[in-house]
């Protein structure tokens, strides 16, 4: 099953949720969880705002077996950096379960922009999971 477990965070709501589904696995099978995030910027403010959001997870994640790792992207390829650097960083750690929130982006800006974890579906060899953003009953159509 699940040794290595690997989620990526950018301190989004959904990003927070793909977290506690990965704690969540991690726990179940007695796995390490490594939460990596990318930052997208070659600043110190940039890798401190990067750290802090680590830190935050780290703290939140609830599991004991947990590294961190602060990666690097490639500013100039965009949201395609991003997921080459997470991509990178799940087959060096040789994660089992990699595991990603989604946008949940619609129409032509889902086709301009794309999605990182769309990019990370055809990017890494690990099984995946994508969180999508949890929908209030309103969006769902409860009543």
């Amino acid at each position: 099953m699940y040794k290595k477990v690997m989620v990526a965070i950018d301190g989004s709501k959904t990003a927070n949720q793909a977290l506690t589904e990965a704690a969540n696995i991690a726990n179940t099978y007695d796995a390490t969880l490594c939460i990596v995030h990318a930052v997208h910027g070659d600043t110190e403010a940039d890798k401190k705002a990067g750290s802090e959001i680590l830190e935050q997870a780290q703290s939140s994640a609830g599991t004991r077996k947990i590294e961190i790792r602060l990666l690097q992207s490639n500013i100039e390829y965009g949201l395609n950096g991003i997921a080459e650097s997470i991509a990178a960083a799940a087959a060096d750690w040789e994660a089992d379960l990699l595991v990603v929130g989604t946008a949940n982006r619609r129409g032509l800006e889902r086709f301009f922009v794309g999605s990182v974890a769309e990019q990370l579906v055809t990017k890494v060899s690990c099984a995946i999971l994508l969180v999508r953003p949890q929908s209030t009953e309103k969006e769902s159509g409860a009543h």
